[in-house]
């Protein structure tokens, strides 16, 4: 069991970088800038308040909107970035002997290998 996890031999690890910092700057950005996206369709229903409800109807409906979208298209952007970054941290990382196995004729290349089922 000890095995399950086998370093690599010979392998160096990679230093953090920039990965690390754009992972740790990701909520802050998401949350900033969510809050930023929100606030012009929430002033104008502040300002909707002194108004006449029926003469900035569609508008609003209209800010709103774009505000919603926007603020999706942020999340997806910010989302992306993070497992960007996330998949860089992880290739930096140590490297694992995965499946190791012995193969035949591995170890004198210049014989070759048996013929193997022809695939269809």
């Amino acid at each position: 069991m000890s095995d399950l996890f086998k370093r690599l031999p010979g392998f160096q690890q990679t230093p953090a970088g920039q990965e690390r910092q754009i992972l740790r700057a990701l909520p802050k950005i998401w949350l900033v800038g969510s809050a930023l996206l929100c606030l012009p369709a929430l002033a104008a229903r502040w300002w909707q308040a002194a108004e006449s409800a029926q003469t900035l109807a569609a508008p609003l409906s209209t800010l709103e909107i774009y505000a919603i979208s926007l603020l999706v298209l942020h999340w997806t952007v910010v989302f992306t970035v993070a497992i960007g970054a996330f998949i860089v941290m992880v290739m930096k990382g140590p490297a694992y002997v995965a499946d190791a196995y012995p193969m035949q004729g591995m170890d004198r290349p210049d014989v070759p290998l048996p013929p193997g089922p022809n695939p269809p």
